[in-house]
């Protein structure tokens, strides 16, 4: 029988087989740090685990309901011959909508069993099962409508698939979709599925075959995780193919200008370059591709040295849903798509498992908890496709969207999260997101208890209580967030106007221990015994931060930030819902006040600013001082739309 180990990685379940492989699959490689599989760990915060519930109990019910209303689901009975008639929703790709749902649900499921949604997805396997052609071939639009039925899709299978077909697209997401569904359950149905529709394209695409890349890039990653619960290295060597036949003299839209290995900086749709560049870390882990790794280093410092936001969005432009020009960041229109935030997160959390910094989880941190938690409201059922920096109130929140991405999306990270929270390598355990919570851990054979004690993201004192299975010596490895070691973000882009007051302080078992910081790690190795404790204090300052004066639309503005979380101003907070009118003086100060009736409780900030106009009668001593309410970035407009702003003038400054 085969044995299998099993890892989790971010929202995608990996399973590595470690014995019985096919001989294809020897001599492969992988991340020289591996993450704690999610189901490994129970959120117990206030912060995060009431969302993963709401996920559970509200987004994926309300997703499901959506994807019924719009037609998304009657597409597979049609085609599966169920149900008679044209293709009932908008787009081609409204396929993935249903499979992200799917990922979303199994995900969910192991954490909070529930029995009725399990049959629910088990019979839109079913359907979904009967919508697959005989070869494997799996995309409704086609089976329904027919070859030239849409100018998408061209008159044959994968003619357009460069271009907007999104056939291998659809097909990526439904491989993700599978390998959780039988993580989750040991039910095989679905991913039966997607190993016909692998095999199918294993046979279609390659060297000497059709030589052609997916428009929108997902597919990589969906082989590379059916490559790991299968053992098949086909499928491995497939999704390189992908990433080696694209470019050069392609669209820049979806990075096919150059080859992979060849580009030096992030261009086009955001969302498709993300995944193309999670793709590569993979194919860079597994076949040992420094080639793949130079690439990505020098995208990676493109876009945190000049493309990204102080909330950690990417994306600054509408028309391409992507990348503009370095440093042109506007406030007002910028995108920053949630999808886009959820692939910058799988992306970093890459990245840090290549190199073990934490400077990729300084900024897979910002995106988390700012970016990308924007994207949907406290109440789990409205959500954000776009996420600006700054609103006069055309902005409202959306129950969802013609093209769904952004809702079955958020359906699917929110029940991973958990997985972020721990990895580990030979010797060590790593420490990177900090939350309320129990995990139990393998470090070197050994299993080890790790319960965090912890108000974060209000507070900034963290207790870890280790509960090693017998006395272990290894490197418990804490990530100091770069707000707290003086660095805003990698790069100049962002800067703290004025030092920390504080430091970092660490107890163990009461007493105090020096805070030596290497690669963003303050590193303890000792002979860890159960109920050692360490205390951790992580200084919880407001930040003022500048922007690089580059970047023309915060040039004499200010942000402000407190931990992990960027503050703004919002409407309801201010005595005559005006906010774009106001300006803050130089120095200003904020005070912190725990509102716990505001936003299901919350921190937040008071400071004093005067009003635009006020502000220009400075010199004949007419200013006017008023108190000025911020709270997070994320929580702005869940009480209808209105003014607001994150980024904010100082007066005298020009």
């Amino acid at each position: 029988m085969k044995r299998m180990k099993k890892f989790i990685f971010g929202v995608s379940v990996f399973f590595l087989v470690t014995s019985g492989c096919t001989d294809n699959s020897r001599n492969v490689g992988d991340y020289p740090i591996q993450p704690v599989p999610f189901t490994s760990v129970t959120m117990t915060d206030l912060f995060w685990a009431p969302r993963i519930r709401k996920n559970h109990e509200v987004t994926i019910p309300i997703a499901i309901e959506q994807s019924t209303r719009t037609g998304r689901i009657r597409n597979f009975e049609i085609a599966g011959g169920l149900a008679e008639g044209d293709f009932a929703s908008q787009y081609p790709f409204d396929d993935s909508d249903v499979f992200k749902i799917i990922e979303g649900a199994s995900y969910s499921l192991q954490t909070i069993p529930d029995s009725r949604m399990e049959e629910y997805i088990d019979s839109l396997i079913v359907k979904i099962s009967m919508a697959q052609e005989e070869d494997g071939y799996l995309y409704t639009y086609r089976t329904i409508m027919g070859d030239g039925s849409h100018d998408w899709i061209g008159d044959s299978r994968w003619k357009k698939t460069h271009i907007l077909s999104h056939e291998l697209y659809n097909l990526g997401h439904m491989m993700e979709a599978a390998v959780a569904h039988y993580q989750a359950t040991g039910k095989k149905a679905f991913l039966d599925v997607a190993v016909r529709a692998a095999d199918l394209v294993d046979r279609d695409f390659g060297w000497g075959k059709i030589e052609n890349y997916p428009g929108h890039q997902e597919i990589e990653m969906g082989l590379v995780k059916l490559y790991r619960v299968t053992g098949e290295k086909r499928y491995l060597d497939l999704a390189k193919f992908f990433l080696d036949v694209r470019g050069p003299g392609g669209e820049e839209y979806n990075q096919a200008h150059l080859k992979v290995t060849d580009q030096s900086e992030a261009v086009g749709h955001a969302v498709r370059a993300c995944y193309m560049y999670s793709g590569m870390a993979d194919i860079a882990a597994l076949y040992n591709d420094t080639s793949y790794m130079a690439a990505l280093d020098r995208i990676w410092k493109d876009v945190v040295h000049r493309k990204i936001y102080v909330t950690g969005g990417i994306g600054a432009t509408g028309g391409n849903e992507g990348f503009g020009p370095p440093y042109e960041l506007p406030n007002m229109t910028a995108y920053c798509e949630t999808c886009a935030s959820i692939a910058n997160v799988f992306w970093n959390y890459r990245m840090f498992l290549h190199h073990g910094e934490a400077k990729y989880l300084d900024v897979m941190e910002r995106t988390l908890y700012n970016a990308l938690l924007s994207g949907v409201s406290l109440s789990g059922d409205l959500f954000f496709y776009p996420n600006p920096l700054e609103s006069e109130g055309q902005h409202k929140r959306s129950p969802w969207f013609g093209c769904a991405c952004c809702p079955s999306n958020i359906s699917r990270f929110i029940p991973s999260l958990p997985g972020y929270l721990y990895a580990t390598a030979p010797g060590s355990l790593y420490v990177n997101l900090y939350a309320a919570s129990t995990a139990t851990v393998d470090v070197d054979g050994k299993e080890i208890k790790v319960v965090q004690e912890t108000g974060f993201p209000w507070e900034g004192k963290v207790a870890l209580i280790l509960e090693p299975e017998t006395s272990h010596r290894f490197a418990l490895r804490l990530r100091i967030p770069g707000w707290a070691r003086e660095e805003a973000i990698p790069g100049d882009l962002y800067r703290f106007a004025t030092p920390l007051q504080e430091n970092v302080q660490l107890r163990l078992n009461g007493e105090e221990m020096p805070a030596d910081i290497h690669n963003g790690y303050l590193v303890v190795e000792r002979e860890w015994k159960s109920g050692d404790r360490l205390e951790l204090i992580l200084p919880m300052e407001v930040r003022i931060i500048r922007a690089d004066d580059r970047v023309e639309a915060d040039r004499n503005r200010i942000a402000v930030q407190r931990g992990p979380l960027v503050y703004c101003a919002e409407w309801p907070d201010q005595p005559d819902g005006k906010v774009l009118d106001l300006m803050f003086l130089p120095g200003s100060e904020f005070k912190v006040f725990h509102e716990p009736d505001l936003l299901g409780g919350i921190n937040i900030l008071k400071g004093e600013a005067v009003s635009c106009e006020m502000a220009e009668g400075d010199s004949k001593g007419k200013k006017t001082i008023q108190q000025v309410t911020l709270i997070p970035y994320h929580l702005w407009n869940n009480r209808g739309p209105g003014e607001m702003r994150v980024w904010f003038p100082v007066a005298g400054e020009e």
